[in-house]
């Protein structure tokens, strides 16, 4: 069973690949979702400091990156 998913073709070496948007898009939207992360902290973010996400900054931009990273790197639907 072959899977679907994979790159055909030769391999790219590291400089070839680091000038395709394919490479680019995962650290574009990990950063992203970090600075969106950041953001919800501080205008929407819990005051009161009970809420386990969004009264911790550094909590707030982990789930943003991860959030990010995850939109743009969903599992191959094969």
């Amino acid at each position: 069973m072959s899977n679907n998913c994979e790159v055909s073709g030769e391999e790219k070496n590291i400089r070839e690949r680091m000038k395709t948007w394919s490479f680019w898009k995962t650290y574009v939207a990990v950063l992203v979702g970090g600075i969106g992360g950041f953001l919800y902290y501080r205008f929407v973010g819990c005051s009161s400091g009970t809420c386990a996400i969004t009264s911790n900054p550094y909590a707030s931009v982990f789930f943003g990156a991860f959030f990010g990273y995850f939109l743009v790197n969903r599992p191959c639907a094969c």
